[in-house]
């Protein structure tokens, strides 16, 4: 059973950890969100009154769904990252019926909602945005780490507005190409639509879709139907709004990336150095509330 696999693992795993965790640890605060396999909590811990997200996975439905050797891949990548823009691990323990992760609290929530309220971000905050991620994706593929659903969603803001790239579900450490298609469909690279081997470049093609969906408010090959949205993806359709306040140079990145030889996108360092990105990325990473 899946469930006596986790409880070796745990095993092992406090073997090798200071600390034996349990549910005893932490006062358990208000519910900060749900998804398909439990809920994530606010939590304090009880000693250091050390206050983190403690997200609690119900077994029952990852042997239902057979996601245990993907939840255990997603734990070992994040418990091994440590990068000011990727969102930490602490630790994690378990009982007769769910797993709970220790995770960092990330403050300002999910920058979905921050982008759903404002409908667009500003080149300043997009621009700091997207090399915070750069930043993050770079410390991630030198592990050999590709991300692969990397999303609003899955993006969250600390206390001081610095970026975070949390769930680590579909990442895979991985020095070969691969050809399982996953994701969210509206930031999949057209080899991962067209199901052929992908590599790291299919990170640096979300970086083009988010860069995107930041100043104009959408994802770029948005559409009635899935089979449209994949259409648009393979033909890479893009169509680039005119509008005042995106700047040609936040044009020429988005086209640079959105490429559809994967060899050709831009690459990480290339961003990095960017006119757009040199103009108006915040170096300390962090983007004052009160701008958003």
């Amino acid at each position: 059973m899946a469930s006596s696999k986790i409880q070796r693992q745990n095993q092992h795993h406090q073997k090798h950890s200071q600390k034996q965790w349990s549910i005893q640890d932490f006062e358990i605060g208000k519910p900060l969100g749900k998804g398909k396999f439990g809920r994530v909590y606010l939590a304090r811990e009880l000693k250091n009154k050390f206050i983190v997200a403690l997200k609690v996975i119900f077994k029952e439905q990852i042997e239902k769904y057979k996601l245990y050797h993907q939840l255990k891949r997603e734990m070992e990548i994040q418990t091994g990252l440590r990068h000011p823009n990727v969102l930490r691990l602490y630790g994690w323990f378990q009982d007769d019926d769910r797993i709970y992760l220790i995770l960092e609290y990330a403050h300002g929530g999910e920058l979905y909602r921050q982008l759903r309220k404002t409908g667009h971000l500003s080149e300043r905050q997009a621009a700091t945005y997207i090399a915070s991620l750069t930043q993050a994706l770079a410390y991630c593929h030198g592990k050999d780490v590709i991300h692969r659903d990397i999303k609003p969603e899955n993006l969250l803001l600390d206390h001081e507005g610095r970026l975070k790239i949390a769930d680590f579900g579909w990442s895979v450490q991985s020095r070969s190409k691969r050809h399982t298609m996953c994701g969210t469909l509206d930031y999949l690279a057209p080899e991962m639509v067209e199901n052929k081997a992908h590599d790291y470049a299919v990170d640096n093609w979300t970086l083009g879709v988010l860069c995107y969906e930041f100043l104009f408010g959408a994802p770029p090959f948005e559409a009635q139907s899935q089979t449209d949205t994949f259409r648009r993806i393979m033909k890479v359709d893009l169509r680039l709004p005119s509008t005042p306040h995106v700047s040609s140079e936040a044009e020429n990145l988005i086209s640079r990336l959105l490429v559809k030889d994967s060899s050709k996108r831009l690459s990480l360092q290339k961003i990095m150095e960017h006119p757009w990105i040199t103009k108006n990325a915040d170096p300390t990473g962090t983007c004052s509330k009160f701008n958003i």
